[in-house]
Formats: C-alpha cells, structure tokens, sequence
C-alpha cells in the first residue's frame, strides 16, 4: 500500500510517516515545511507544496498518479486557535481550500481512502463533560475548529457523490514523542511551549485560572502522539472494510488534566524549581474538553497505551536529545 501524507514533515505527520514505514508500506509526502522539518521526511520521496495554493489540486492529482498512491491522510492545514480568532480569513483560505484541493485531486487520480485530521474543537463547548462524537448540536467557538467541521462535511459529501471511503479522527491535546529525533519542531503546543520558556529561564505562562474547572485552569484530554499515530493506521484499516458505520472518532483516553497538573508533571520530570505565571485567558479556549473513546475503542479495537506521566517524560527526553534544546538541569536558575 502506498500512502500519501500530506502535513508528513511536521510533528504528528511525522510519526505517523515513521509508523507507516514500520509497518512496511509506502509513503509519499506534501508538505510546505512552514512548520515541518526534510528530516522527519525519513528518506521518502518529499514534495514542497502548499496544499491551499492554487495549483494545488493539479500537483496532488499528479503525485497521486506518480506514486500509485491507494490512500491520503491529510494533516496539512493551520491550528493555532487564538491565531485564528485574530487572522479568520487565513484559516478559511488555508484550511478549507488545502482539503478542497485534496478531495478534488482524490477525484481526479481516483484515488478512494482518506482520513482527515480533525479535531475536538468541532464540539466548542459540549453541554457534557465527557464528549461523545454524536453530541449535538456541534457549535465550534473559533475559526479553527469551524474549519475542521467544515472539512468533515466537505470529506462526507465528497465521499458520497464520488465514492471515496473517509473518516475523521477529532483528536485533543497531543503531547509527547516517539523517538527522539521526532520531536516537535514547532513551540506552539502546551509542553513544549513549557519546556522552552524554562531554557530562557522564564516563568511557565498557565493562560487563563479563573475557569469553571476544579484548579481553575482548561482541562483536557491529553494524547500520547505514537498512539495518535497507531489510530491513523487503525483508520486506514477501517476503510478497507465494507461495513463501515460511522465516519468520525474521537481519538483520546476520556480523562481530563489540568493545565496546571500538566505544569506540576513538567515540575516532577524535570526536576526544576520553576514558578509558573498566570496570563489573561487566550481567545477561544473552552474550559473543559474530554472526549470518549468508546467508539474507536470497540469499532477499531484501537486503545491509547500512555498516560500523562509517560507523555511528558517522553517530551523531556526528546527535548534534552535536541543540542539546541537541552537545558543544562544542573546549573538553571529562573531570571525573571
């Protein structure tokens, strides 16, 4: 099976690549490397490409004729929630025309399996503590997650009318890493931005502590990324199969941690005296977001193997791994 990674360069795309290749498949990747690095491309045939330009559709339609490629899974698109309340034409453009253009090029090279990256912010707030994927209605509360939903209906209605076997998976806070060398390249998630703050010698920032949460602070469910990465593979089964009952799941442990329990965990692995900040809350956040994974659970027997311990002694791991990260523990001090 050849499989086309568009988003393949970045963080999960990489692993998610590395978890293709041991399984013995072939890969070909898109990826504009704004945020992804040639590395994590692996050896792999690497296209540079922007998936929302113009041309697009036409460039994808031809690699997928070139490399024979059986199916997508597409993560290229923007994903910072407060950027997209700030800049919500960007994410149109970028996030809705990158899945058109990889839909119409499905369609034009005939290619017939797809799983779409989505998200948790597709729920905004759910009127539950624990989401199902039926919960109504779905209001996202940013451009972002507006986005995604948007790429669901745009991925179920192409995939009536042309045929194309898709699903999307709403995934929730990604955190951690495989091996080392796939560490996340980009500071724009919690631990990382974390562990870089610490190697300026500057507070933690925790955004936002007066939420209607036990601690104050956003709960989430925190996913280990090498099981993010097992249930794409998990997914592509999924589509191989003629009873296929729904189209989207949630991929997540159904427990919540705190932005301060992930912030004390940082505390315990890297042994640090640090003292956090608390920040104005950022545009967008919901408070309180859990998903339940009884679906993927029993439909794909697919089930998450990591907790949030192992999740952050994994990103420090990598961190320290990184010469242009690593903190020297012994001899920190906080300066502001």
């Amino acid at each position: 099976m050849t499989v086309l990674v568009t988003g393949g360069c970045g963080y999960i795309g990489g692993h998610v690549v590395h978890a293709l290749k041991e399984r013995g498949e072939q890969v070909v990747i898109v990826d504009d490397l704004s945020y992804g690095t040639k590395e994590h491309a692996f050896g792999n045939p690497l296209v540079v490409q922007d998936v929302a330009a113009p041309e697009a559709r036409k460039v994808l339609a031809q690699v997928m004729r070139l490399y024979k490629v059986d199916a997508v899974i597409h993560f290229a698109a923007r994903k910072q929630v407060g950027e997209s309340v700030e800049k919500p034409l960007y994410y149109f453009q970028q996030n809705l025309n990158g899945m058109l253009n990889v839909l119409g090029a499905m369609v034009d090279a005939c290619v017939e399996k797809l799983v779409f990256s989505s998200s948790a912010a597709t729920y905004g707030v759910p009127p539950v503590p624990v989401v199902p994927e039926d919960v109504v209605p779905m209001l996202p509360i940013n451009p972002y997650g507006q986005t995604k939903l948007f790429g669901e209906w745009m991925g179920n209605a192409v995939a009536k009318a042309h045929g194309i076997r898709f699903c999307a998976l709403r995934y929730f806070n990604v955190a951690g890493c495989g091996p080392v060398e796939l560490e996340d390249p980009a500071i724009l998630n919690l631990i990382p931005m974390v562990f870089n703050n610490l190697k300026k010698g500057k507070a933690p920032a925790i955004f936002g502590a007066d939420y209607d949460t036990e601690d104050g602070t956003c709960v989430r469910d925190y996913i280990h990324v090498s099981d993010l990465a097992d249930a794409h593979i998990a997914a592509i089964s999924y589509l191989d199969r003629d009873d296929r009952p729904y189209s989207a799941f949630n991929v997540g442990t159904g427990k919540g941690t705190s932005v301060r329990q992930i912030v004390e965990e940082v505390r315990r692995v890297t042994g640090l005296p640090f003292q956090e900040k608390v920040e104005a809350r950022r545009a967008g956040d919901p408070p309180l977001l859990i998903g339940s994974p009884k679906r993927i659970n029993e439909v794909m027997d697919w089930h998450a193997k990591y907790d949030v311990e192992e999740i952050v002694e994994s990103a420090w791991k990598a961190w320290q791994a990184n010469p242009n990260h690593h903190i020297d523990v012994d001899n920190w001090k906080q300066v502001d």
